[in-house]
C-alpha cells in the first residue's frame, strides 16, 4: 500500500476546502435559527416591531459569516489557480494575503451589504423580515 504524500500547498487547499464547506453547514444553521425565531413569534402571537430587528440582525450575521467564507474561497481560488498553472505559491498565507487587501470600515460595511443581498443569503431572511412587516402588530 503506498502512500499519498501532499505538498504543503496542498494540505493547505484540502483544510481551506473543509473550512469553506463547514462555512455553508453554519450558514443554514443561521437560516433555520432565523426561521425558529419568527415560527415561535407567530405561533405564540408576540409579532412586534423588535421581532423584525431581531430577523435583520440574524441575516446580517450570516452576511458577515458569508464574508468570512468568500475570503476563504478568494485564497482557495488562489491556490487552484497557482496548481494549474504550475506556479509558485508559499503556503498557509491565508490572513497575509487578506491583510494586504484588506478593506477599510466602509469597505467591509459594503462587502457585509452585497453578501446579504445575494439570493442564497437574502432567502429566508428577507421573506422572514417581510412576513413579520405585514403581520407584525405596534
Amino acid at each position: 500500500m503506498s502512500s499519498v504524500t501532499m505538498s504543503a500547498i496542498e494540505h493547505e487547499w484540502s483544510l481551506l476546502q473543509n473550512q469553506f464547506d463547514s462555512y455553508e453547514k453554519f450558514s443554514l444553521i443561521i437560516k433555520l435559527v432565523n426561521i425558529t425565531v419568527f415560527s415561535a413569534a407567530y405561533l405564540f402571537g408576540t409579532l412586534n416591531p423588535l421581532l423584525i430587528a431581531i430577523l435583520l440582525m440574524v441575516w446580517a450575521q450570516d452576511a458577515i459569516w458569508k464574508t468570512f467564507q468568500s475570503r476563504i474561497e478568494d485564497r482557495l481560488l488562489a491556490i487552484e489557480h497557482g496548481l494549474l498553472n504550475k506556479s509558485p505559491l508559499t503556503a498557509f498565507q491565508f490572513n497575509t494575503e487578506f491583510d494586504k487587501n484588506r478593506p477599510n470600515t466602509l469597505g467591509l460595511i459594503r462587502a457585509y451589504a452585497q453578501q446579504a443581498l445575494r439570493p442564497t443569503i437574502a432567502f429566508p431572511h428577507a421573506v422572514l423580515v417581510l412576513m413579520a412587516a405585514t403581520t407584525t402588530v405596534a
